[in-house]
């Protein structure tokens, strides 16, 4: 089969409400009804703002990145430096200011490499990923107050063999290097 058939008829949104609001999301009761079924059902959302993953190349050809520990594996994440997008902000604009704040790097050409939707069963973002040439300290971090984050950087090469190996295991990290690969092939001359 080289193409899906008609594709499922979209469920006609009734109405929604706020049930808990926190620091980083609100999570809603959104009543739908579908077109060809009777009745109605509720469904959970979880709203949040769009938020961006930076892959911050330093002139040395390596990556930029930050562990730091994460409440929900209840350990610590090998990660690359992101974080929300605020209400207005351009990605771009919000990649740029989350690698200064979280590891203090500043760097030029930023562009935007792509971007995915987390978890559209249950939330309703998007994650953009940034790719910044030639990042450099250069700043004071500026952490949030539950932030404490441990900055390092390594050779490209070896940061994309950890994600093929499954020594990062944040999956948005994962979809940002799956992004960066490619580019990086065609950096280096071993195509893609």
């Amino acid at each position: 089969m080289n193409a899906f058939p008609a594709g499922p008829a979209p469920w006609q949104k009734l109405g929604e409400s706020a049930v808990a609001q926190t620091r980083v999301f609100e999570l809603r009761n959104v009543r739908y009804r579908h077109p060809r079924r009777d009745g109605e059902r509720n469904f959970s959302v979880i709203a949040s703002p769009d938020w961006v993953n930076v892959l911050a190349v330093t002139p040395q050809h390596h990556l930029v990145l930050v562990s730091q520990f994460r409440f929900g594996i209840e350990a610590g994440s090998l990660e690359i430096p992101g974080g929300m997008i605020d209400p207005g902000e351009d990605p771009l604009a919000g990649g740029l200011r989350e690698l200064r704040e979280e590891t203090g790097f500043e760097g030029q050409r930023a562009r935007l490499l792509g971007s995915v939707h987390p978890n559209p069963a249950i939330m309703n973002n998007r994650c953009h990923f940034v790719l910044v040439e030639a990042a450099v300290p250069s700043a004071p971090t500026e952490w949030d107050h539950d932030e404490d984050i441990a900055i390092a950087t390594a050779p490209v090469d070896e940061v994309l063999q950890w994600a093929h190996s499954g020594k990062i295991t944040h999956a948005l990290v994962l979809n940002a290097l799956w992004f960066f690969e490619p580019v990086w092939r065609q950096w280096t001359g071993r195509g893609i």
